[in-house]
């Protein structure tokens, strides 16, 4: 109902391959110019989706995971975040906490968002060819080590056309994203050593783990309803409902026997 939404909180960890490709190669699969080299799939994967817990609850046991699958830290460890304020301090703070060393990765198709953003306030509203050249070339830019450059350009058009209010604040809000998040925007290193750029997992988890369930029409939910779903959903995902139902049934019997 209006103004009765809650936020869920989801958190994925998994292994993968390292996959080493050229800033090129990531354009070029972005504008689906070029078929994709196979890209290595997630193993082990494991999901978490909560209604009741706050952020910080949800990233803790997201480390406490980690731990526990590579207690010695023998692993790289990359983190994926899509630039929440909040999110990165979390992030921060558990590395330094926990003494991991640990990179943080800011996720491209969030900034890629950002540039259509900018992209649209800078080509007329019917010049959707424009405004991909536009937004490829920043693209480009960016994978190249240069999202300084690209908060500059964004800054410097918007001061050259006479935009309304709200396009003035689309593209302060743009500009200010990629240059206060630009620590996390070292691609070029990143692909070189072949670590992941995008969520591409997380944002498979919102849909098919909340959306699929939670945001069907006419639906409503009580909070206990709804966090117990999206707990077993979780399980489901994570392909450990078989484990959990023998663990269910154990329980089961103490309380009746």
């Amino acid at each position: 109902k209006s103004n009765r939404k809650r936020m869920a909180q989801v958190a994925s960890i998994y292994f993968i391959q390292r996959f080493v490709r050229t800033p090129q190669e990531v354009a070029d699969e972005l504008a689906r110019r070029e078929a994709t080299k196979r890209r290595p799939r997630p193993s082990d994967k494991r999901v978490w989706a909560s209604l009741e817990k706050d952020a910080d609850d949800v990233i803790k046991t997201m480390f406490e995971e980690a731990h526990k699958r590579d207690p010695k830290h023998k692993k790289a460890w990359v983190i994926l975040v899509d630039g929440n304020k909040h999110q990165l301090h979390l992030a921060r703070s558990l590395v330094k906490k926990e003494g991991v060393e640990a990179t943080i990765i800011l996720d491209l198709i969030h900034v890629i968002e950002y540039l259509w953003d900018a992209g649209r306030l800078f080509n007329a509203e019917n010049d959707h060819a424009g405004c991909e050249r536009w937004v490829e070339e920043q693209l480009a830019r960016i994978l190249n080590g240069h999202a300084g450059k690209v908060a500059g350009t964004i800054r410097m058009q918007a001061a050259k056309r006479k935009l309304s209010k709200t396009g003035a604040k689309t593209a302060k809000d743009c500009a200010r994203y990629i240059a206060g998040h630009k620590l996390y925007m070292d691609y070029v290193t990143y692909l070189k050593q072949g670590l992941p750029i995008a969520t591409g997992v997380i944002e498979g988890a919102c849909r098919h783990l909340i959306k699929d369930r939670m945001d069907v029409t006419g639906a409503r939910w009580s909070l206990e309803g709804a966090e117990a779903v999206l707990k077993l959903r979780s399980l489901v995902s994570s392909s450990d409902f078989d484990d959990y139902w023998i663990f269910h049934r154990q329980q089961e019997h103490e309380r009746n026997h």
